[in-house]
This record gives structure tokens, C-alpha cells and sequence, in this order.
């Protein structure tokens, strides 16, 4: 009796224990765009897992460059899927993860979050990307080393900079591949920031021109004593 009975409650909970359970066939999806690319397109496959149905609600992305969807609304117990996203590669640069948060009818996973690894690769390389003085500071020239990274060289046919206070001149080091931009500011007396426009023959819009920055700060513990002094910066 004791047997059937403990037979029973487990008949009795055993269709609560069904679920749905959506799974990718990889950890994390590659989209590797080339250097020239503005958009890429990635499909990926995933699977229902579980062992009931699964109904897609909503699909969210955290991030304008990305939008994604499904190639149909519900997947059956062990149903295969295909996804396509689509990227905005823009000025990303190196490294990126990006989520898509997928909302399901399935209380033990309300909502799922595909992931993906953007790889763009470095086609100019620009270091540091902002030279820094602090105000008071000694005037002195610093360099900025631009390097085209990519499978064919740039070369620099022209830098403009938005401030009149800050100087500079700029040498090639080796044709289409390194170049040097030596900046000094006329004077460190008072707060500057800005950026040298570096234009290259590149063909391709978005590394035509680059941007590197400059800028004149107050060092921390000024701020602290203008502050308990009550002077305004």
C-alpha cells in the first residue's frame, strides 16, 4: 500500500517536470567581419532540448549595431532551430561580446541570452590615443606612432587640429605603414581638449579619416584645493 502510494504522487508530479530547454551548438557564435565590411550576417544553429514544446515570445537586443531573428515561432522536443543576426560593424574595433535576449513561454527559462564574439580586426593603429599635459606643466613635444595593421598599407596625406593652441608636424617612418605625429602645445596656462584629424588615402570611409586626441588637464589634487577653496575650475 505504502508503495502504490509513493507510486502515485510520483505519477501525480511527473508531468511538472517536463520543460523546455533551448541550447546553441557552440559557447559563444563567432561574426568575424573583414576590415571593410559595414555589415556582417552570422547564422547560427541551436536545439529544444527539453521535452516539451517551447514558443518564442520576444527577441531583444542590448545593442542598436545588432538585430536578430529566428526562422520560426515554436520548436518541438528535440527540434532543431536556425537563428540569423545581423551586425552594424561601424567603428568597432578588436573584441566585442553582444547578447541577444530571447523571451520564451517556458517558466523554467523565461528568458535566453545568445551570445556573440564580433572580431574586427585592427587596420590603424594609433598609441597612445590621447597625449596629456597637465596645466602648469613644462610644454614639452609628445609623440603619437600611427601604424596601418592591415593587409594593405594607408598612407597620411593630411592632419588638421581643432585647437590653434596646439601644434604639431608628423614624418613618415616607413612608407604606407608607420608614421609619427609629434604635438606641442603652445602653452599649458589653461584647460584644452581636442583632436588631430588624420586623413589617408584609404578607399574605404571609415579609415579615410582618424582621430587622435590631445588635451590639457588640471592634476586631481588642484580640483581638491580650488574646491575647499571654493574657486570654480
Amino acid at each position: 500500500m505504502k508503495r502504490a502510494f509513493v507510486f502515485s504522487l510520483f505519477a501525480f508530479f511527473l508531468p511538472s517536470l517536463s520543460m523546455a530547454e533551448l541550447k546553441l551548438s557552440l559557447e559563444r557564435i563567432p561574426v568575424n567581419p573583414k576590415p571593410e565590411d559595414e555589415t556582417v550576417q552570422v547564422e547560427f544553429d541551436f536545439i529544444n532540448s527539453g521535452s516539451k514544446p517551447v514558443t518564442i515570445l520576444s527577441l531583444e537586443s542590448g545593442c542598436a549595431c545588432l538585430s536578430a531573428e529566428l526562422d520560426k515561432r515554436t520548436y518541438a522536443p528535440g527540434e532543431a532551430g536556425k537563428g540569423k543576426a545581423e551586425f552594424k560593424v561601424g567603428s568597432f574595433v578588436g573584441e566585442h561580446e553582444k547578447i541577444v535576449k530571447i523571451t520564451t513561454d517556458d517558466p523554467e527559462q523565461t528568458t535566453w541570452e545568445v551570445p556573440f564574439l564580433l572580431i574586427v580586426p585592427e587596420v590603424v593603429s594609433i598609441e597612445p590615443k590621447n597625449v596629456q599635459w597637465w596645466v602648469g606643466e613644462d610644454p614639452s613635444p609628445k609623440p603619437i606612432i600611427v601604424k596601418m595593421t592591415g593587409a594593405e598599407g594607408m598612407k597620411i596625406t593630411n592632419i588638421t587640429s581643432t585647437r590653434e593652441s596646439v601644434a604639431f608636424t608628423w614624418k613618415e617612418i616607413q612608407p604606407g605603414r608607420e608614421y609619427m605625429v609629434t604635438v606641442t602645445p603652445k602653452t599649458t596656462a589653461d584647460v584644452v581638449i581636442g583632436a588631430l584629424k588624420i586623413e589617408t588615402d584609404s578607399t574605404v570611409p571609415k579609415y579615410a579619416r582618424q582621430l587622435a586626441f590631445f588635451s590639457i588637464v588640471r592634476k586631481p589634487e588642484s580640483r581638491k584645493d580650488e574646491a575647499r577653496a571654493g574657486v570654480k575650475p
